[in-house]
């Protein structure tokens, strides 16, 4: 009826809006995505704009054919190729990388705030990647690392983890050390 996700209940013309409708979303989110990010440039748009074309599966398929679980889920949008190997390449070619709600100098949350402030006490030079900025990146980082929350820091391409384990590792001082043999390298 009214609900858009029941897409095998849905007329040919709703059917074809919520086509238009994801398929403008998905863009407008790649699009913000592209031209405000370290990942801006790294030929995205195309691998999504392909992943989040719905056409096909709207076409050919007999109506018992056109469920909702034939739609790709955000998650499996997020780990489609593109995102998998964009997030995989910011991780490699940065030394250390904070996926986060926000940026370092606008946290827009208390754990990615502590996660940052964190990392400007042991004088870190790091790249801050706003997740809140695309779902599909928001999604894709949580599938990539298979850790379910956000902020995520990575150091010399290994995660490490969220908030708690940041906290415990500044405290317990292998943090600092970490940071500080990280940023020799990079000098």
């Amino acid at each position: 009826g009214n609900n858009p996700g029941n897409v095998a209940m849905a007329s040919s013309a709703q059917r074809s809006a919520l086509v238009g409708v994801c398929m403008m979303l998905c863009m407008a989110s790649v699009e913000g995505f592209m031209g405000t990010s370290p990942l801006a440039g790294l030929g995205l748009r195309q691998h999504v704009s392909a992943a989040c074309s719905s056409k096909a599966v709207f076409s050919g398929a007999s109506l018992a054919q056109r469920t909702s679980r034939t739609v790709p889920s955000v998650s499996t949008l997020a780990m489609n190729g593109p995102m998998h190997a964009a997030i995989d390449k910011v991780v490699k070619d940065n030394k250390i990388v904070l996926f986060m709600k926000g940026n370092q100098d606008f946290p827009q949350c208390g754990f990615s705030n502590t996660v940052c402030q964190i990392l400007k006490a042991c004088n870190a030079q790091f790249e801050d990647i706003n997740v809140l900025e695309n779902e599909l990146l928001r999604q894709g980082i949580k599938e990539y690392s298979q850790w379910p929350t956000i902020p995520q820091l990575y150091i010399d391409g290994e995660f490490l983890g969220g908030c708690d384990i940041v906290i415990d590792m500044y405290q317990s001082g292998e943090l600092v050390e970490m940071v500080e043999r990280v940023m020799a390298e990079a000098d």
